[in-house]
């Protein structure tokens, strides 16, 4: 297609029941210590087709094999997400996997469904053994409490380290009609998703069928969820899940998908983004971008390399110019590369390029890396693919205190 696309994608409020035909309810069932949110409950006006994809870690938390059998043995349908934050229910043995599997029975026979139709996720602390019963007492609240209103308190409620609730929402106008997503996310360390602690979770009322909605989210989170990190470590709990409950009546089949692909990457791109600005002891949200690489896969590997390198972000902290860190990350990505050709932009300004530095050109350069959102840009001068672009942070002194004092 030619010219401009045949929808018109525009930001709406209402978060993860942007969608119509989703009830959600948050509440607190003192899993975490505190009197905070810890069980969030998200429940579809009627059997939805569902889609998902988890964790690559292979030490994966109790609630990821329920996950994929329920989605296996309801051939892609759901009609309820349970999560919990404040216990990961990871490493916690046979005891641990009862309790994912009990807590999706007793949804189910509250809410009223089969229990594969249910999909349980958890957060928080890993090896901690999950008390069911506080579980069960959520649901029980959650399920008396359900509305379109409280998606505010079902995102609260999935929070751990997160500094605040993360929603999205859009409006996509497509000739067949007008259909929603919706979304929710937490995630604030333990984060690159290779599908991170993060979990998110999406619904739209467009009408799609099981196999196409998992290629549809597949295709968003790609340059979304997986093109972010924070520290580099890929959780034992990640997971994103797509609800699609058809309440709008508009059918997505081959030609509409790409208005669908379009809405559903852009709740996760703005969902995905607020992770790492809200991330532990981030103070600053980085766009690499990498260009000039022998083909796409090996732009991306650079992007990341780069992005979790411990001396480029504690550069980007200090608001040090240091182009040579960009450099010599690149150069180590393991992909082609080729110095003589090779360019370092921080904003619209060149620090390097051709092997030549322009550090006159550093102190304007410092001042743009002062900034709370950053751009770079580093030329691999090995080819003509790319541009890919991932989102990393900074890397602070306030890191390093949460994270060594996480379980203590």
């Amino acid at each position: 297609m030619s010219g401009s696309p045949a929808w018109q994608i525009e930001t709406v409020p209402g978060g993860i029941t942007a969608a119509d035909g989703f009830r959600v309810a948050g509440v607190a069932c003192s899993i975490k210590k505190s009197d905070a949110l810890d069980l969030a409950l998200i429940v579809a006006d009627n059997l939805a087709t569902a889609a998902g994809l988890f964790t690559t870690n292979k030490a994966v938390a109790a609630p990821v094999t329920p996950r994929r059998e329920h989605l296996a043995a309801s051939a892609g349908r759901a009609a309820v997400i349970l999560v919990n934050s404040g216990c990961a229910n990871a490493c916690t043995g046979p005891e641990g996997m009862a309790v994912a599997r009990s807590t999706a029975g007793f949804a189910a026979s509250t809410i009223g469904c089969l229990p594969e139709q249910v999909l349980v996720a958890s957060t928080g602390v890993i090896g901690v053994q999950l008390d069911a019963t506080k579980v069960r007492q959520g649901v029980a609240v959650a399920a008396r409490s359900l509305a379109p209103s409280a998606h505010l308190e079902a995102a609260r409620a999935i929070m751990t380290t997160d500094t605040g609730p993360k929603e999205a929402a859009v409006r996509v106008t497509t000739p067949a009609g007008v259909f929603h997503v919706g979304g929710m996310a937490k995630g604030a360390g333990m984060i690159e998703p290779n599908m991170a602690t993060m979990l998110g979770f999406l619904t739209t009322d467009a009408m799609v069928h099981a196999p196409l909605l998992q290629r549809a989210l597949a295709a968003a989170v790609a340059d979304t969820f997986n093109a972010i990190t924070i520290d580099g470590d890929t959780s034992t709990n990640d997971s994103v899940f797509l609800l699609a409950g058809g309440a709008s009546r508009v059918a997505i089949e081959d030609e509409a998908y790409p208005a669908l692909v379009a809405g559903v990457r852009a709740v996760c791109g703005e969902l995905a983004r607020a992770i790492v600005r809200g991330g532990e002891g981030v103070t600053k949200l980085v766009q690499i971008t990498v260009s000039g690489a022998a083909c796409d896969d090996e732009a991306r590997k650079a992007a990341k390399v780069i992005a979790n390198s411990l001396l480029v972000k504690t550069a980007l902290h200090g608001g040090d110019p240091n182009w040579g860190r960009l450099v010599a990350a690149a150069g180590r990505a393991g992909v082609a590369f080729d110095l003589d050709r090779a360019s370092v932009r921080v904003g619209d300004i060149v620090l390097f390029a051709d092997g030549v530095p322009f550090d006159e050109r550093a102190q304007a350069a410092a001042v743009l890396l002062q900034c709370d959102t950053i751009e770079i840009e580093v030329g691999l001068g090995a080819g003509r693919s790319g541009p890919v672009t991932v989102w990393t942070s900074d890397l602070s002194a306030e890191y390093v205190r949460i994270n060594g004092e996480y379980r203590t």
